[in-house]
């Protein structure tokens, strides 16, 4: 038996007897700990835990000394675009001298510069990158992660984006979803009958996404100036066909119809918010679909920010993510996203660790596996430096509070 013991935790955090779902409400102010804790692992999953008096014997098993350090789960990113050929810079300095991101996609920046990149880069160059990013993101705490097509915009190239997150599916330790974002917006070629494209989506895209088994989501860029909902409609019906359940990209420039679209079709998440009323709360307070604010977006294009607090009081869970992409949010640090959170969006630091952990695991569908410290749950856990307290995460927010990162049981 492959065991691994963590011993003298000085706080197990999120450590749950039985399997939580997901946190709403005012309940996302609490966050169940163990002090003076152990925690096994047999096998890759969580065997055991408690507190020190109950340490099982330690014979022929690896032993790690958590003294004057936390142990959480490790977080769960459900929003990427970690996939992409290169950077994005030059709109930067566009950004910087007052362009807005409208602007610079009129133009043919923002994701159309990407799409155009990403028909010349091959695919072992994608995977490459890709794979770097990933690293990087393990370093920070990451341990799931959601990762997005929608910088290919032709069938050929969305397909090469996804057999991308496929190859890193099978290779990579950390727990992989794959969202097939043909829908992230209108080619040039498209520009005067966007209709014609929801057509090859809907026809061409989709059958070749669902024949080769590539992704486990579907997602549409339903907002002002993409996407309309009826156009959204559309494609999630199309969709529901191949069993592919919906994520949608909702009310980040406007208030798009996005989110309500978005519980019409059941969706597992409606992502960005920066626009979100009464309407709005009131549909996802009657479905299960999971609000997913995404800080690092709005910080880096200067957009208004997602009403948190409003959110949260009014009973809804929330997820954090990074988006993580070469254009407007270029960081797939879930640290600074969490110090975001408690620090823009004025949510306590146990709301901001419920939404990188079991609410982000619930944004993917995999929170039966992971988001929470829970036997038979998969042990993707983070062992933190010495810190003073599990306020100092979002407190010290240029410092990696990380020391170990254990994926499947495994030190990484």
């Amino acid at each position: 038996m492959n065991s691994l013991l963590i011993k003298n935790i000085k706080q197990l955090v999120s450590a749950h007897r039985t399997f939580p779902e997901k946190v709403s409400g005012k309940a996302m102010q609490y966050l169940p700990v163990i002090e003076n804790a152990f925690l096994l692992i047999e096998n890759g999953s969580i065997a055991d835990f408690g507190p020190m008096i109950k340490m099982p014997a330690a014979e022929n098993i690896k032993v790690i000394d958590a003294h004057d350090r936390f142990v959480l789960p490790a977080w769960c990113d459900s929003h990427t675009h970690l996939v992409f050929p290169r950077s994005r810079e030059i709109e930067y300095i566009d950004k910087i001298k007052g362009l807005s991101y409208e602007e610079i996609a009129k133009r043919g920046g923002g994701i159309l510069n990407s799409a155009k990149k990403m028909q010349q880069a091959s695919e072992e160059e994608l995977f490459q990158s890709a794979m770097q990013r990933l690293q990087e993101m393990v370093q920070w705490g990451t341990g799931a992660v959601e990762i997005k097509s929608g910088y290919g915009l032709t069938t050929a190239t969305e397909l090469k984006m996804l057999r991308v997150i496929k190859q890193l599916k099978t290779v990579s330790p950390v727990t992989i979803r794959s969202t097939f974002l043909g829908a992230h917006a209108i080619p040039p070629e498209f520009k005067n009958n966007p209709d014609k494209y929801v057509d090859l989506i809907i026809n061409e895209m989709l059958p070749a996404v669902a024949s080769e088994q590539l992704a486990d989501f579907v997602d549409v860029f339903c907002d002002r100036g993409f996407f309309t909902t009826k156009q959204t409609d559309r494609i999630l019906e199309a969709a529901a066909v191949f069993g592919l359940k919906p994520k949608i990209h909702a009310n980040e420039l406007d208030f798009s119809g996005g989110v309500q679209t978005g519980v019409k079709h059941k969706a597992l998440s409606v992502d960005h918010l920066e626009f979100t009323g009464e309407e709005e709360i009131n549909a996802l307070l009657k479905s299960d679909t999971m609000p997913v604010i995404l800080p690092g977006a709005a910080f880096f294009l200067n957009l208004k920010y997602a009403p948190a607090r409003k959110i949260i009081d009014s009973g809804l869970p929330l997820t954090l993510a990074t988006d993580f992409n070469p254009g407007s949010s270029p960081s797939g640090n879930m640290q600074l996203i969490i110090s975001m959170g408690s620090i823009l969006y004025k949510m306590l630091p146990q709301e901001t660790i419920n939404a990188v952990t079991i609410n982000g695991a619930w944004a993917m569908g995999v929170q039966n596996e992971l988001g929470s410290i829970t036997p038979g749950k998969t042990a993707n856990v983070i062992i933190t430096k010495p810190i003073p307290s599990i306020e100092y995460i979002p407190y010290a927010y240029g410092e990696n509070k990380v020391e170990k990162v254990i994926l499947n049981g495994i030190i990484q």
